[in-house]
């Protein structure tokens, strides 16, 4: 599974308004709806159920990243975008240190191996420093997209 088969490229928010990791989710749900990956009305069910497995256990995985997911009825195959922060935002990650990108990952409850091969996707590429470096530079959904694709080539 490469990362740019996951990430859907129009719901990418370059620069977060959010400044908690609740709106921070909020705002990633809200693009996935503006670009037509999920249901507009579905936007108050999803953050809700993101931040409800949130509530279990933080998704900040240390090194600037957090990784909120969630499994939902309806969602057809794991999707996921990007939310960057320039200023960090708390998400009480392992490291206690701010997050600066923050990859949102939903999955259908059916598909328990596809939600693992789509999270061991994205884990991998954020383990690279330089794939994180990289990534917390890019200011536009183009650079995004463009590192999404030459880091599936590396992989």
């Amino acid at each position: 599974m490469k990362l740019s088969e996951i990430i859907v490229f129009d719901a990418v928010v370059p620069q977060l308004q959010a400044t908690s990791k609740e709106d921070a989710i909020a705002e990633l749900v809200q693009a996935l709806a503006s670009a037509g990956a999920i249901p507009k009305n579905s936007v108050n069910d999803v953050t809700k159920i993101v931040l409800d497995r949130e509530a279990q256990a933080t998704t900040g995985i240390g090194k600037g990243v957090a990784l909120p997911h969630a499994k939902r009825k309806g969602i057809r195959k794991p999707i996921a975008t990007i939310g960057l922060s320039a200023e960090g935002i708390d998400f009480a990650a392992l490291d206690s240190k701010p997050v600066y990108s923050v990859l949102l990952l939903l999955s259908s409850p059916d598909g328990p191996d596809e939600h693992l091969q789509a999270m061991e996707t994205i884990f991998k590429h954020v383990q690279r420093d330089m794939f994180r470096k990289f990534l917390r530079q890019s200011t536009t959904k183009e650079a995004v997209e463009i590192l999404v694709g030459e880091a599936d080539e590396l992989a």
